[in-house]
């Protein structure tokens, strides 16, 4: 089919443009993208037939391309159903609740709570997806018991799923970047650095996941609660849902919990490394890690999970009340699945538009290459933003960083491509149509838009921090000036946001 090319129009723009404003003034998500999504189409293929037909195309195209099946997008969907059946049946069993009463003699506080739905990221980093599902299913029953808004457990979900699978390299993010990167210093002939290398000194050059981080223990140690955050936090502390202090008796039991769980982790990570290993003719953990497929891993180890949860809630759920418990679960799915089904036609929509080729040409031109880091940063950001993907983001802005930093500056090498890692996740942060931020709001069972427009502030916040520590990293080719300026600004910044709070 033949399609309007749109690389060098700001017209390229418009589909996601749409899309984003109106979720944004409607709240209402499916209807944004939809709109978005049909706008492309025909912008595409202006005659009316033609545009159904692109439609049918790239909807065919989410699970059957260029002759062969792709199954990834499906993995997912079936993971999605699978997570959902496991929380259900977890919360028929009274395992949750058991595992609530359990915190509450040993969590003491909110800030416990916070920072223990913060903590388990260092178990689950391994991927996104993983950490915004399990961990919102581990820690809502607890934040629930000392009312912690679900905004705010979204937005911990949310702020430590991204930031920390970028900077490991033993992560499904670490490991695909890690493969772009040699790539590039192949392409480039720089010898100077080894992929895993110019990974770690990217990751400490990453300002924005560095201090996102930072800010997500700090907001959960200090209850520092900006913009809309605020209002949830209030509304939380006052609502009958969670003001319940008494315990609540339950038969369940908390090893129907943690059990589980641990199935779930321990074969995700295990077929991870399994289905990596099978790639290579000498095994390393690193390059299983590069060559594994995720998607599949995550439906091997939610099937583990499924199945350890059926035995270990054997007598804690009458028979009678398993099918309910499983239809119950895959139905609480259903609107995460039709967002990210949509997000990703969306996505299919912004490529063909070449949206990213066309926001890429904006920094052409002549400029002082010390601002370039600090401008890959925000164009990596906007892009993200836009087209609601930091791999996307990735794939198109690591190879022009390198090309321009190349260019103008070898020494800039490193800074560029880690601004682009940086951008990447604070536009996937600030993105409704993200799948990260689409899967923590599912996670923590809040409402989308609640979750985007609380989240934003601290975004904005780190992101602000961010392009100053950037400008500062331009002209010094220094990581620990750049991360000292980030910190002095992050610091202005929070002390400003409480003077305007109080």
């Amino acid at each position: 089919m033949n399609l309007v090319d749109y690389s060098s129009s700001i017209w390229s723009i418009a589909p996601a443009a749409l899309a984003l404003i109106l979720a944004i003034a409607t709240r209402k998500v499916l209807f944004s993208l939809g709109v978005g999504i049909l706008v492309g189409a025909f912008m595409l293929a202006p005659e009316f037939m033609g545009g159904f037909a692109y439609l049918k195309n790239i909807t065919v195209g989410l699970v059957y391309s260029e002759g062969k099946w792709s199954l990834g997008k499906l993995q997912i969907i079936i993971f999605l159903l699978l997570l959902g059946i496991f929380t259900s049946l977890l919360t028929y069993s009274g395992s949750n609740q058991a595992f609530a009463n359990w915190a509450r003699k040993h969590i003491k506080n909110r800030r416990g709570a916070k920072l223990l739905t913060a903590c388990l990221v260092f178990v689950t980093f391994i991927d996104d997806y993983f950490h915004s599902l399990a961990v919102g299913a581990i820690a809502r029953p607890v934040t629930d018991k000392f009312k912690v808004s679900r905004a705010k457990l979204a937005y911990i979900l949310d702020s430590t799923a991204a930031p920390m699978c970028v900077l490991m390299p033993v992560s499904s993010w670490g490991a695909s970047i890690i493969a772009t990167i040699g790539g590039l210093l192949v392409t480039y002939n720089i010898t100077e650095y080894t992929a895993m290398s110019a990974f770690i000194s990217m990751s400490a050059m990453n300002l924005y996941a560095i201090f996102a981080l930072l800010l997500v223990f700090f907001v959960s140690y200090s209850s520092f609660d900006i913009g809309s955050m605020a209002r949830f936090e209030r509304s939380a502390q006052t609502s009958e849902h969670h003001t319940q202090d008494e315990v609540v008796e339950s038969k369940g039991r908390v090893y129907a919990l943690i059990v589980p769980i641990l199935v779930l982790m321990v074969t995700t990570v295990s077929s991870m490394i399994y289905t990596g290993a099978q790639a290579l003719d000498t095994f390393s953990l690193l390059g299983a890690f590069e060559n594994t497929n995720v998607n599949l891993s995550l439906v091997i180890g939610g099937s583990a999970g499924v199945v350890a949860v059926i035995l270990c809630t054997l007598g804690l759920i009458d028979l009678a009340n398993y099918p309910k418990a499983i239809w119950s679960g895959c139905k609480s799915m259903f609107g995460a699945i039709a967002i990210l089904a949509l997000a990703w036609l969306i996505s299919s929509v912004v490529k063909d538009m070449h949206t990213g080729d066309y926001l890429s040409t904006l920094v052409a031109g002549n400029i002082d290459p010390a601002f370039l880091p600090a401008i890959l940063f925000v164009l990596a950001t906007v892009m993200a933003f836009a087209t609601g993907t930091s791999w996307g983001t990735f794939g198109i802005m690591l190879p022009i960083a390198a090309g321009m930093a190349i260019n103008v500056d070898t020494g800039l090498l490193i800074p560029c491509m880690s601004a682009v890692m940086a951008g990447a996740v604070c536009g996937d942060h600030c993105s409704p149509i993200s799948d990260t931020t689409i899967l923590s709001s599912t996670g923590a069972q809040c409402n989308h838009i609640d979750h985007v427009t609380s989240q934003l502030p601290y975004a904005l916040l780190v992101a602000t921090a961010a392009i100053v520590g950037y400008l500062v990293v331009g002209f010094t080719e220094s990581a620990l000036f750049g991360f000292i300026a980030t910190g002095m600004m992050m610091l202005v910044l929070i002390l400003l946001s409480r003077k305007s709070v109080k």
